[in-house]
């Protein structure tokens, strides 16, 4: 019963499944009272090194879930530390000559930080949950065991509410009804605390996708009153203090996109900020964030290790640039560029820009572009790119250029006949991604457009469509593949997030090496 929700980058991960009670009566236990889950194993989550041979798994690594039979939301019962596509990604770098694959097992339980769900039912027993699959049937599993109890605790409290203020939910048959989804964020940047506490201690943002056109709409009292019967529960003085915000959305289309393009802040804090990568990161309720976020960091970490200082970065489907700034933040870039088609992710760059450290003196710039078109634009004048694509991976067109990319399909900037004045841009693409740029001052001057990558940093999270990439980019041998690593993103799934590190150039012949080598001690 996967949850195929849309927005503006739903494809960019796997599916999105969470529960709630059906009940209108009992709310969920509150997060200081609840049962705590089954401890994940006494060992911390590591990354474990996959060689010759894997050891037994962990007994203790089991879901144990009621729900599991009856929801498909989670696809495997036992081995949330390393399900079975670990091995088949072992093998798979291993014939390409990457020996030394890691996996992390990241956090089992309570890992989930961000979750879209579904309003269906009726207002004396709403529905608040995942669609069954192959269906728009509300599915409603209570305490999920990926699911963080704040908001565990939350959907609890939607369901009192829709059912004490007679909120209609959705009806898809009709396109009638009040509130159709609801998506909560949760942050845990509360560094005051220590890092094992920030999970179950998180503020959560709360977005009511709401049918109607605007807030002026006859249905418009209802909003209010539901978001401040969450306030008055969930908010800084109730006895829980779990809510940050609390956001409305405003859609009326009949189509399966999840969010308007109208957002309306309601009530408490404007800005919720998470720390990733070594940075402070702002999240607008419209921009796309990680699920996991524990496991984004680990990511991060490991990604940045593979940039060259004062190199030049291009960070393609970079959303609000949280990739690209936490390296130009660690690796002190001399520029980094960040392209995203997502209008809604500016906001949110700016925001994250104003509180890097003042420090940095690289060229750092966000364009609305969408990579397909005229990829070779974006990779010239780079020396790393980094791409993080949907779960369909790279386009068509960004594939054939990094296959092809050279010096002798690279132009000057300069007009032929030698004259020094630049010729009027006139591109539409280029035009409109300059019109919505950001670009931040500096006093390095980025590289010129004859730099060509060096290095590709690849992110996926849709596993069969990186095997694909990877041997196109490797066929040519204008790429070799050097290291790979894998993320536990969705523990309960056959989903792996994969980081590969490619260098420019083709692979050393390994057996002429070894006759020399040999040839030297006879």
């Amino acid at each position: 019963m996967h949850l195929y929700l849309l927005s503006s980058r739903v494809s960019f991960s796997p599916p999105v499944f969470w529960h709630a009670s059906s009940s209108a009566t009992l709310p969920f236990p509150a997060p200081a009272t609840a049962k705590p889950l089954p401890p994940p194993s006494s060992r911390p989550a590591k990354s474990l090194k996959l060689e010759a041979a894997i050891p037994p798994s962990n007994s203790k690594c089991a879901l144990e879930c009621p729900h599991f039979q009856s929801c498909s939301g989670c696809t495997h019962e036992l081995d949330l530390d390393r399900p079975s596509v670990v091995d088949e990604a072992a093998e798979f770098f291993s014939k390409l000559g990457v020996s030394d694959f890691t996996f992390d097992s990241s956090r089992l339980w309570e890992w989930r930080c961000r979750a879209k769900l579904a309003v269906r039912g009726s207002s004396a027993t709403p529905l608040i949950g995942l669609y069954e699959e192959g269906t728009h049937n509300v599915v409603d599993i209570p305490h999920c065991k990926g699911l963080i109890k704040n908001l565990d605790w939350i959907v609890a409290q939607f369901v009192i509410g829709i059912t004490a203020l007679r909120i209609l939910p959705y009806d898809e048959d009709q396109g009638t009804g009040d509130l159709r989804y609801v998506q909560m964020a949760v942050t845990t940047h509360n560094t005051s605390l220590p890092v094992s506490d920030r999970y179950k201690n998180g503020k959560v943002q709360v977005s009511l996708v709401w049918n109607t056109r605007n807030e002026t709409s006859p249905s418009s009292e209802k909003l209010t009153a539901l978001a401040q019967f969450l306030w008055r529960n969930g908010g800084p003085r109730s006895n829980e203090n779990i809510i940050h915000s609390v956001w409305a959305n405003f859609q009326t289309s009949s189509n399966n996109i999840i969010f308007g393009n109208r957002w309306r802040h309601l009530l408490g804090e404007m800005d919720l900020w998470e720390h990733v990568g070594g940075i402070d990161v702002s999240l607008a309720p419209s921009s796309f964030g990680q699920a996991n976020t524990r496991a984004f960091d680990s990511l991060l970490w490991k990604l940045q290790k593979y940039v060259p200082r004062r190199s030049s970065v291009s960070d393609l489907y970079a959303g609000a640039g949280v990739i690209g700034l936490s390296v130009a933040a660690s690796r002190k870039c001399r520029s980094v560029k960040c392209i995203e088609v997502n209008k809604e992710s500016k906001l949110s760059f700016e925001k994250t820009v104003e509180r890097l450290p003042k420090s940095l003196d690289g060229s750092i710039s966000w364009h609305q572009a969408d990579t397909s078109a005229e990829p070779l634009s974006w990779l010239m004048g780079s020396e790393v790119v980094i791409v993080d694509p949907p779960r369909k991976g790279l386009d068509a067109s960004l594939v054939d250029a990094l296959k092809t990319i050279s010096f002798r399909n690279l132009k000057p900037m300069s007009s032929t006949d030698g004259s020094s004045q630049v010729k009027e841009e006139k591109r539409p693409w280029v035009l409109r991604a300059r019109e919505s740029s950001v670009y931040v001052r500096s006093s390095t001057t980025a590289d010129g457009p004859l730099v060509l990558p060096q290095t590709l940093i690849y992110i996926s999270c849709g596993w069969e469509s990186f095997k694909e990439d990877c041997k196109a980019l490797l066929s040519t041998n204008k790429w070799r593949l050097e290291h790979a690593h894998g993320f536990n993103f969705f523990p309960g799934t056959q989903s792996i997030e994969v980081l590969a590190v490619f260098q420019r150039g083709k692979v050393a012949n390994l057996k002429k090496k070894k006759l020399g080598k040999k040839k030297k001690r006879s």
